[in-house]
């Protein structure tokens, strides 16, 4: 079974991403923020993140930094889906060794879960 931290502050969103992913044979876990992504990922240990950037405590760039700078974390795919336009990023999120960038309002849901697909078999 495929393991995924969906790290997303909005609850709607991402108890709709738990289902979907759930739906099709996923492990699920969900981080209301990036202090608490930290954590579920260290325990967790998921195959991929699915990170949201504009998030309270903890936003989603640091949040990454923080899981990079562990060996656990170095090698983990993650995915961004947030709603900020790449241009409105933070600049470092390439240097950080993300897979992929993805506007929310631009993929169904069910676009977001091949995505993720394709990127653990990529991996």
């Amino acid at each position: 079974m495929i393991k995924i931290a969906i790290i997303e502050d909005d609850p709607t969103i991402s108890q709709m991403y738990r289902m979907k992913f759930e739906s099709d044979g996923f492990d699920v876990r969900l981080a209301a923020n990036g202090q608490i992504g930290i954590e579920v990922v260290e325990k967790f240990q998921p195959d991929i993140i699915l990170l949201d950037l504009q998030m309270p405590e903890m936003d989603g760039a640091e949040a990454l930094k923080r899981i990079r700078s562990k060996d656990w974390g170095k090698t983990i795919p993650v995915i961004v889906l947030t709603n900020l336009g790449e241009e409105e990023a933070p600049h470092d999120l390439k240097k950080l060794g993300i897979h992929s960038y993805i506007v929310k309002a631009n993929l169904t849901p069910r676009q977001v879960v091949e995505q993720v697909k394709a990127a653990i078999k990529a991996a």
